[in-house]
């Protein structure tokens, strides 16, 4: 039988990490593999129309959507007769997430996709991996466009900064020289529009941890507002499963919850729960796209990777799947990360953090907030040199310079500026500095976060906010904002390590941070 290695599928062994041996061939483990897009070129053409068309015409229905651009029922049944020839399971498929997922064991996967899973172990722990590219028998080599799963590290990693509070302290910096807000408060100074995102649903993307529905409860008293509705919803058998860790993954769940939940509290937050793998990743942003139950019109996702660690496959369909979600009139808020222009690679390179380097994501940077009475004196890119956290952007190595980015420049140390020539990250930003940074509650104890991963919900209640005062979804904003910029208030001072604030873009904190109420007049 002949084999064809899947385009952008390679792996290389994780950074320092080694094989100790194959894997065990009766381990089982569950696999995602995804199919072509039935009417590819059509499902182009509108999504490249998108920045020029009218609001009444920019998006589609869930079940249109389903209609033109799912999966051909016969690609499907071509993966499920190659499953079967190879003894593995079908555990699920969905023609419109184009989503087959199989199971079976490590022999049986070995076999079927011309692999060799070995065990890996590293300074981190250890993981189930795989070097080289998947192998297609000729019947899916056209038709199979990722196989995610095989491999099962860690994927990403969540983008907040825990800072422990010296007192009730809000408003006015304190003897230590920190001062903290609740997400309130930040949605008065950013001067959002009035609003509670009634009727809209906010989609969290989180990969580990959970939340203690008493933790909420308080919290939000303690605010003086209702608390909103939130829901888990279990993607690939994960579940909402608190561990007790504030440092940990509780830390991300509670702080997206929290803030997109203070901001805009009638709001239902759909929290999807995923492995974190890149099959667990991708499934959780699909299943939030496509859920025709829930409806999020905004999508928050505070975890990720450098572009270095992420498969050229699991980009190119994390990218497709938010043009999915711009179509349907869903935004998709990121975190640029908060390891300034490295990313935390430690290689002496500039890095961007992917899935916020995707046109199609509204990558969400970070700032440093000095507040007096009620009004902000001063802010700042946020870059602590301490510890290391500052605001991730650069310029990626994977996606070209999208349309509403041409003509902008780079900064660098010393005021020197070249061409933006690759996509550009971030785009906006908000308080991400942990020095100044949110009020929250995780696992019992009242603490203050801070980072990137703070900045992505804060931008989804207010994007919940407009949502439900225009009653239809803004959906896809990027063009909208750079056309206009003057909604967003420019920060020029400071830098991320290799780069630099400066009027107008800059790849630290973007077009800078929201002056709310005019960018509901904007998108």
């Amino acid at each position: 039988m002949a084999r064809h290695p899947l385009s952008g599928s390679d792996r290389a062994p994780y950074n320092g990490a080694h094989a100790i041996g194959k894997a065990d061939p009766a381990e089982r483990l569950e696999v995602t593999v995804l199919v072509r897009r039935r009417s590819h070129d059509a499902f182009a053409a509108r999504v490249s129309s998108l920045a020029a068309a009218k609001p009444a015409d920019r998006h589609i229905a869930h079940d249109e959507f389903a209609r033109q651009f799912s999966a051909d029922p016969a690609d499907l049944a071509a993966v499920k007769t190659f499953a079967g020839q190879h003894g593995l399971s079908i555990v699920g498929e969905d023609a419109t997430r184009r989503t087959v997922i199989l199971s079976g064991t490590v022999a049986q996967f070995d076999d079927a996709f011309g692999v060799e899973l070995q065990q890996f172990e590293h300074e981190g722990g250890s993981y189930r991996g795989r070097t080289g590219a998947v192998q297609l028998p000729d019947e899916l080599k056209d038709v199979v466009q990722a196989v995610l799963g095989l491999d099962n590290r860690p994927q990403a990693r969540p983008n907040f900064r825990h800072r422990q509070p010296h007192g009730n302290v809000r408003w006015q910096a304190s003897a230590h020289g920190t001062t903290s807000f609740t997400p309130v408060q930040l949605a008065s100074l950013y001067d959002f529009p009035a609003g509670n995102g009634q009727g809209q649903c906010i989609g969290l993307i989180e990969l580990g941890g959970g939340y203690r529905p008493a933790d909420l409860k308080k919290y939000f008293a303690e605010l003086g507002i209702t608390a909103p509705k939130v829901s888990a919803v279990s993607v690939d058998h994960a579940k909402n499963q608190p561990t007790g860790d504030a440092n940990g993954p509780d830390g991300e769940v509670m702080l997206d919850i929290e803030v997109a939940g203070a901001v805009a509290p009638a709001a239902h937050i759909a929290v999807y729960f995923a492995p974190n793998t890149d099959a667990g990743f991708l499934d959780a942003v699909t299943t939030a796209i496509h859920d025709k139950t829930n409806k999020p019109s905004v999508i928050s996702i505070s975890w990720a990777g450098p572009e270095s660690a992420w498969t050229q496959q699991a980009m190119t369909a994390f990218d497709q799947a938010f043009q999915s979600a711009a179509m349907l009139g869903i935004t998709i808020c990121v975190a640029s990360g908060d390891s300034g222009s490295s990313d935390g690679v430690g290689d002496g390179k500039d890095h961007v953090n992917f899935p916020s380097s995707s046109p199609y994501a509204l990558s969400c940077g970070g700032t440093s907030v000095q507040a007096s009475n009620g009004a902000i004196v001063k802010e700042t890119v946020w870059n602590d040199g301490a510890n290391g956290g500052a605001s991730g952007g650069g310029v990626s190595t994977v996606f070209p310079l999208p349309a509403w980015q041409e003509g902008l420049k780079v900064t660098h140390a010393g005021g020197k500026a070249s061409a933006l020539a690759m996509r550009g990250v971030p785009d906006v930003a908000g308080d991400a500095d942990p020095a100044t940074g949110y009020d929250v509650r995780v696992d019992g104890s009242d603490t203050v976060f801070g980072g990137t991963s703070a900045v992505a919900p804060l931008w989804a209640g207010l994007i919940a906010r407009i949502n439900a005062s225009k009653g239809a979804p803004v959906g896809y904003i990027n063009p909208a904002l750079y056309k206009t910029s003057t909604c967003l208030v420019d920060i020029t001072q400071g830098n991320n390590g290799d780069f630099y604030a400066s009027p107008g873009w800059d790849a630290c904190t973007g077009l800078g941070r929201p002056d709310g109420t005019k960018v509901a007049g904007v998108v």
